[in-house]
Parts: C-alpha cells; structure tokens; sequence
C-alpha cells in the first residue's frame, strides 16, 4: 500500500500536495521537524522524540496543533494505511501562512511515513570519514529545517568519500550534521554538552555506556577528538558508527574500536527488543 501523510486533519497520499506557496518556511526558512522509527512496529522513544519536538516548537514560538495523545492516534493510523512492519515518521512544523510574509498566524503540521533509510550493518564494522568545517548552527538546540551546510559541502563530501561534517569553533567540537559525536579515551567516554542537538540516540548511547565506562558531558575540544582512542557518532539513521578518519588524519589505528563496538552490540541488542 502507498505511505500517507497527515497535513492539518487530514490523511492524504504521500504525492498529494498540500503546502501554499506563501508557507513561512519556504519563503522564510522557519520551521522545524524531527525524525524517528518504529522497531517490531512500536515507535522507538516516542515520548523523548515528542517531548524534543514540543522543545523546538516552543523555542520557535510555533504553537502545536495537536496533542501528544492525538499525534500517537495519527501515528498508529498512518503505521496501518502503511501496510509495512516498520516505517519511519517525520514531523514538519512550519510558521504556516503569513499574508505579510513575517508573522505567524497559524503553523503547517505535516506527519510524513517514509520507508526506512537504507541499513549499512558493513559501515557500523568498518566506519567512515567526516570533515572538519568550522560552523555552529544556530539554535542548535532545535532541530530547524535549516541543513544548508551539509547540502552545499555534498559534492565535496562525495569527491573525499566522506560520510558527514564535524562542526567545530574556536577549539572545541559540537556535532555532526545531522548525528551526536563521542570520543573515548581510554575507558572514559566524552560527549559535549554545548552547542549540540540533544539527540535521542545520545540520550539512550549515555545510558548503556553508564554500566561499563566513565562518561563526561561536557565541552570537548577539537584536539581531544583527533586524539582520542576512539570516536563514534549516534543518530536514528546510524545508530552507533564508528568514525575512523578525521579528514586526512585516521583515529587510532583508522580501525572500529573495541569499546564503540561494544556500545554497537548494546544498542543493537536493544532495539531488536524494542516493544516485545
């Protein structure tokens, strides 16, 4: 069956459209989403991803439209229209239509199902490579629409094969583009606390990791990455990756480490538990 759309009330085909042209955020920019996935067909933290997504709303002065408990009804009515096991849900919330083209009168509410993103098991063994690039985003702590970084370095992403950026200002390192960064060195692990998108993967990484390891949260630098024993990044999309190059410079011995691993399988194991 074909994935669906929620849009203001209404459930519609994912290749209807629905959004004017006069939205806040295409003519603005101002909006936010968020992004998350079932496993064994129950959403994974929902109430972490709702409690964030509310976060960025109020932040963003966007008044929600719809209740916790109406959005799980939303959820679990597109999961069935679906007809597949597992779906991932993204979240749209735009400053809606502004006849002056600034103020918000009412927001857009847009609930996407999407297929999962394309599983790369291989690269969580092997890991990958970010850039450096000297950014802060802006209200790091909402997840906004705004990835202009990320699609204007994709060709030079693409000509070094690298995976992502990894955005760091005067010495210290906040994040990826769109996942959390942590460094082991030895057995403490070290995860920053500032300039960062609270991300959900993160949150539960900390809790596994509590068991076997010492974690810091706290403002990390730069020079504390590139020499660090291991680093991985987390996310929805890559769980627990590892991150084997730093540019040109490998981590380490440029190999997955063994305690990132050990995180890997946790994680791993958990959610393929999820719900059951």
């Amino acid at each position: 069956m074909p994935f669906h759309q929620y849009f203001n009330g209404d459930i519609v085909p994912l290749d209807q459209p629905v959004f004017q042209t006069n939205d806040l955020g295409l003519l603005r920019g101002y909006g936010l989403f968020d992004f998350f996935r079932t496993y064994n067909g129950v959403p994974f933290r929902w109430d972490d991803y709702w409690q964030r997504f509310e976060n960025s709303a109020r932040l963003l002065k966007l008044p929600l439209p719809v209740t916790q408990s109406e959005t799980e009804k939303i959820l679990a009515d597109l999961h069935a229209l679906s007809g597949e096991a597992e779906v991932a849900f993204r979240f749209v919330l735009t400053g809606g239509y502004a006849p002056d083209g600034v103020h918000v009168v009412e927001p857009n509410m847009l609930i996407r199902t999407e297929a999962l993103p394309q599983d790369n098991p291989a690269g969580r063994l092997k890991g990958i490579k970010v850039l450096p690039y000297e950014y802060v985003r802006d209200l790091p702590e909402v997840k906004t629409t705004n990835y202009v970084h990320m699609v204007l370095m994709a060709d030079e992403l693409k000509r070094q094969q690298a995976a992502d950026l990894l955005f760091h200002k005067d010495g210290e390192v906040s994040e990826l583009t769109r996942s959390n960064l942590f460094a082991f060195r030895g057995d403490k692990l070290i995860t920053s606390d500032r300039n960062i998108l609270n991300g959900v993967t993160r949150r539960v990484v900390v809790e596994l990791a509590q068991a076997d390891f010492e974690v810091e949260i706290r403002p990390v630098t730069y020079k504390e990455v590139i020499t660090a024993d291991e680093v991985f990044t987390t996310s929805t999309t890559k769980w627990v990756m590892p991150v084997v190059h730093i540019g040109d410079q490998p981590v380490a011995n440029g190999l997955a480490g063994k305690r990132t691993l050990h995180l890997q399988r946790q994680f791993e194991e958990l959610v393929a538990g999820w719900g059951k």
